[in-house]
């Protein structure tokens, strides 16, 4: 980890003095501590939670009702809470972007995005009933068949590596767990 991946912090949130950065006693990476109260801030990635969900052969997405990458197309999935558990977590992106009960079938990827500090857990997960319908984050929501999956408005790239490998697995039937990174997306020169 560098200290360019930290988000800049001046004030303790504990006591209100300042912070500065340096490595704590039995530590080995640059934190912000408080020279005041001693607290240790410590800055972790956030976790993205959300479901792939299944019906007939087809795949549940939402097109994006805000930034980033509005009217885009996504799997419902957003930042877990604190309290929640990860399947939790799933559940409820789920029901706030479609509006649609599922059941959880397995842990299906697990991406890394250290240039972000995200990690996504995506679940499979079965829709209980072919009901749903764009909640306040969407514009739509659809089903679609592996051939009709908009590949060129998808939203996020983690997303399309999901997708990509859950089409190779159709092929096969099987389902294992996709351990992967995504590096920093390099962008065209303009």
């Amino acid at each position: 980890m560098s200290t360019a991946s930290l988000i800049a912090m001046n004030y303790c949130s504990e006591c209100g003095n300042t912070v500065h950065l340096r490595i704590p006693k039995g530590d080995s990476l640059p934190r912000y501590i408080c020279d005041h109260c001693h607290t240790v801030h410590y800055q972790n990635p956030k976790i993205v939670a959300g479901c792939l969900p299944e019906w007939d052969n087809r795949i549940l997405l939402c097109r994006r009702a805000i930034e980033p990458r509005y009217g885009l197309w996504t799997l419902p999935a957003g930042f877990m809470e604190n309290g929640e558990t990860t399947e939790q977590a799933a559940l409820r992106e789920t029901w706030e972007e479609a509006e649609t009960r599922v059941d959880i079938t397995s842990l299906y990827s697990v991406i890394s995005l250290p240039h972000i500090s995200q990690v996504y857990l995506i679940f499979r997960a079965s829709l209980q009933q072919p009901v749903f319908s764009a909640g306040s984050e969407s514009l739509d929501v659809q089903l679609f068949r592996e051939n009709e999956i908009p590949w060129d408005e998808l939203a996020f790239p983690v997303m399309k590596m999901t997708l990509e490998r859950y089409c190779q697995d159709l092929v096969t039937g099987e389902f294992p767990l996709y351990v992967d990174h995504l590096s920093r997306p390099i962008r065209p020169k303009t």
